[in-house]
């Protein structure tokens, strides 16, 4: 298996646009980390210190965390690609409600860059909004003195101008990398983080049995997750022969795959963003971090793992449903003359399809919703002293296995063997 993995290494190397694509991702990568790590001018960092490591944090940690200690240390890219997730879940659930939205939708390729331009205007307004809020909150802390207009003003361009230059590095990721840009600079920010976490696992107060079983729980939960994320349902297809010029087509069979886990990781980051929007706000209200709403409605309260559990369901269902039309899919294979055997084509095919993909989708949302849960639960009752949850989890293995997927296809391309036989 290791001769395997290395050797499908080597062959992605081998071959040179995806060799490109790996070093551009690399060196994008490479920059984020870079800003995470430049300073804002005239911020007292140490009493910042103080209050990440006081535990009071609360949803600044949390969002801390998605930042890969960008925010703990003001640096430029302080607010990460929170704004931009944030912009991108606005805008898609505006498509929805608003036609004009949804016609843009409907244009295809040139309509989508209408709504990605929004999504970027967007974004430009609430890391401006954010930045704000983080001004005051510094300011509440002691980090801040001597903060005079032409100061802040410095720090609010700073904070906004890092947080489009983080939208277009995903974004250049996206386009000319490898992977999803977005998911890919919220996976290296976690990972910058694990070592900490790993460091403050180890020296807890936790027994060697505890550990052990903690260890093993964690390695059970991340091979359910490659399991669920792998597994997919056939759907068998056969087209009916036909007759072109003088040639015989079609007669062959194939299949849809409907996958578990259709939407993969994003509903997980979308429920985590949406969930931090009213107990960021209420950071900034009377009270801030110690006030009644962030007490009942922040991280790891019961409220907030409800809430993220819920909303992990409905965005799954939401997502499958914006990336597979089974309307639009009967229609193609009507059109190709394909048929699913034993379903009528046109709009029988349409009902079976989102049958069979209702049915499905309820278990890999379950699970996401559970992995989501549980890392809380083994927090809430064990005492567990690690700072990942399972938003993080999977997160992390989500977007790995879908970086994996798209490296393979193309070695697959050049018969090359890929990672995941």
């Amino acid at each position: 298996m290791n001769n395997k993995l290395w050797q499908s290494l080597a062959n992605s190397w081998k071959i040179p646009e995806l060799r490109k694509k790996l070093l551009f991702t690399a060196a994008m990568i490479a920059v984020y980390r870079f800003g995470a790590h430049v300073p804002v001018p005239g911020v007292n960092i140490k009493a910042l210190e103080a209050f990440f490591n006081s535990g009071a944090a609360g949803v600044v940690g949390f969002l801390n965390l998605f930042s890969g200690g960008a925010l703990s240390r003001v640096t430029v890219f302080a607010l990460g690609i929170m704004p931009y997730i944030t912009a991108s879940i606005i805008m898609q659930l505006l498509t929805v409600v608003i036609p004009r939205l949804e016609e843009l939708q409907k244009e295809g390729e040139q309509g989508q860059k209408v709504i990605t331009q929004y999504s970027r205007y967007l974004t430009v307004g609430l890391a401006a909004v954010q930045s704000i809020g983080y001004i005051f909150l510094f300011r509440s802390q002691g980090a801040l003195p001597g903060l005079t207009l032409v100061k802040g003003a410095l720090i609010l361009f700073t904070f906004t101008a890092g947080a489009t230059a983080v939208m277009w590095i995903g974004e250049l990721i996206t386009a000319r990398g490898i992977g999803n840009g977005m998911s890919i600079l919220i996976f290296v920010s976690i990972i910058s983080r694990i070592p900490g976490g790993v460091r403050e696992f180890l020296s807890g107060s936790m027994s060697l049995a505890s550990q052990i079983g903690f260890i093993v729980i964690a390695l059970a939960v991340i091979v359910a997750v490659v399991w669920i994320t792998s597994g997919e349902r056939r759907i068998p297809v056969q087209y009916a022969k036909r007759i072109v010029g003088r040639r015989m087509m079609g007669g062959t069979s194939t299949f849809i795959p409907l996958k578990v886990n259709m939407a993969g990781v994003i509903p997980v980051i979308f429920a985590a963003s949406v969930m931090l929007i009213p107990t960021t706000i209420a950071t900034y209200l009377p009270g801030g971090q110690n006030g009644w709403f962030a007490r009942t409605f922040g991280p790891s309260t019961v409220f907030y793992i409800i809430g993220e559990a819920l909303l992990i369901i409905l965005f799954t269902y939401f997502y499958t449903a914006v990336t597979f039309n089974p309307v639009d899919q009967a229609d193609n294979l009507k059109k190709y003359g394909g048929f699913v055997p034993g379903v009528r084509p046109g709009r029988p095919t349409a009902e079976f399809l989102d049958r069979i993909l209702t049915r499905l989708t309820l278990p890999g949302a379950l699970f996401l919703a559970a992995v989501a849960v549980l890392p809380w639960i083994l927090y809430r009752f064990l005492h567990v002293p690690f700072n990942f949850g399972g938003t993080t989890i999977l997160i992390v293995v989500g977007v790995s296995l879908d970086t994996m997927r798209q490296m393979e296809a193309q070695l697959l391309m050049r018969h090359y063997e890929g990672f995941l036989k």
